[in-house]
């Protein structure tokens, strides 16, 4: 019997992660992410979902981000009633990131209809907190490397995948049919997070391309951070450090506690900004298995940093004039409380704002990162005269060589390997890569695009 896939996000982009499977009058999704970027991506978020969210049996999530966990408080509140299946960490992370992005989505909603920047009259939230709160009572917990039954008699195994607390690659085999959902792959040989767990067969593969053509910078992030953070206090600076708060915020303080007990960096206060990486810490401190550290150098990463919880907190930092350094989510400052730092911080060349990791196109920081003079937030648009740099070697995304290297210890070549999860340059270099290198019949699916899994 046929098995058919629906590519209904992370295709063409890497976010709205979407992947339905139909096996046997069983639907089942692969992941339920929120487009996240360009407005004209944003905007499909609001648009119909293309089958009845009741129809659905059950979904999997990789991980946690919100690109591939954050439609999931919509999915319910249009009738989706099945389990959804995730790690242990997964779980305990999506009920720190569903909420709060519940919420962000109302703040967002209300500052917008105050101040008259929304073409929407009342302007509405995508969903709410409550919405996301009641999902979370879906979550099923599944142990790395144990197996699921699923509806129509699938299985699925969950296995590392590196990237973030809890990220896994899926199997999933119905009807005779192995197909392996890459998720995002972390990188090997990292100081916090586990490697990759290789793959040897798949009959069917779906391989993200986030870096699918380009390769990290080999440099030692704690000497980068060390010279971008001596520099900035040297001129009377504070260095703002949008972070994603799973993983990279964790990862950040692991190498500024680092750099301060050797000395090298100036002993100047640090400051994680944000409820939700604080909330995210402590998870990572309780799963010390899925992590390279121990408990004890986890907390010890983790309290390099001054946690500030409460708003009148975060706003006395932007009134204090001394040099800092303040880690505050998000990682692309599309949200939160960084917005409000970078305002602050942004007009002045002493300062520094400094990103790690991906940015998606269409984001604050993609702009910022490519030399814009000003960004828009809160209805108005920003200068931006601090200095601004991106420290690639922190991305959580294995780049294209290491892409390439996980894919080489598949024994044999899947019939078919989608190309995910990329925007159209890195997926297609990808797909190029894999064809001339590997000799793998390779595609790079279209939004809302099937294929009939033979």
């Amino acid at each position: 019997m046929p098995v058919k896939i629906n590519f209904l996000g992370g295709v063409g982009t890497v976010t709205g992660s979407k992947y339905l499977l139909e096996i046997d009058g069983k639907r089942l999704m692969v992941d339920c992410g929120l487009f996240q970027g360009f407005k004209q991506l944003r905007l499909r978020n609001w648009r119909p979902f293309p089958v009845d969210a009741a129809s659905i049996d059950a979904v999997l999530i990789t991980h946690a981000h919100i690109d591939h966990s954050g439609y999931l408080p919509l999915l319910a509140r249009e009738g989706f009633k099945g389990p959804i299946y995730a790690t242990d960490a997964t779980a305990d992370l999506c009920a720190i990131l569903l909420p709060d992005s519940g919420h962000l989505q109302e703040r967002e909603a209300e500052f917008a209809g105050r101040h008259g920047y929304s073409k929407h009259k009342p302007a509405l939230p995508l969903y709410t907190q409550q919405d996301a709160e009641r999902v979370l009572g879906q979550f099923r917990r599944i142990r790395f490397r144990s197996e699921v039954k699923l509806p129509g008699g699938a299985t699925a195994r969950f296995v590392p995948a590196g990237h973030i607390l809890g990220a896994a690659i899926i199997e999933l085999k119905a009807d005779g049919r192995t197909i392996v959902f890459s998720g995002d792959l972390g990188r090997s040989g990292t100081p916090t997070m586990l490697d990759p767990t290789p793959i040897e067969r798949a009959d069917y593969l779906l391989c993200e391309s986030t870096y699918g053509d380009r390769l990290h910078e080999r440099r030692d992030p704690e000497d980068a951070l060390a010279e971008v953070v001596s520099r900035t206090v040297a001129r009377g600076g504070t260095v703002v450090i949008p972070s994603f708060a799973v993983g990279r915020a964790q990862t950040l303080l692991y190498h500024l506690e680092r750099l301060k007990r050797a000395r090298r960096i100036p002993d100047i206060p640090v400051f994680l900004d944000s409820p939700m990486a604080i909330d995210v810490s402590d998870v990572f401190c309780r799963h010390a298995d899925e992590h390279r550290l121990s408990e004890a150098e986890a907390r010890a990463a983790c309290g390099v940093a001054r946690y500030t919880r409460a708003v009148e907190e975060s706003k006395a930092l932007d009134a204090d004039p001394a040099p800092k350094i303040i880690v505050s989510a998000s990682g692309m400052a599309t949200g939160g409380r960084v917005l409000h730092h970078i305002k602050r911080f942004a007009p002045d060349p002493r300062n520094t704002i400094l990103f790690a990791g991906f940015q998606a196109g269409g984001t604050r920081g993609a702009a910022m990162t490519q030399g814009a003079e000003s960004v828009k937030m809160f209805g108005e648009y920003v200068p931006v005269r601090a200095e601004v740099h991106n420290l690639h070697m922190l991305s959580a995304h294995a780049d294209a060589d290491e892409i390439m290297a996980w894919l080489r210890h598949f024994r044999e070549p899947p019939r078919t390997t989608f190309i995910v999860h990329g925007e159209p340059g890195p997926a297609d270099t990808l797909r190029h890569r894999i064809e001339e290198e590997l000799g793998w019949t390779c595609r790079v699916p279209e939004d809302r695009e099937s294929a009939e899994l033979d």
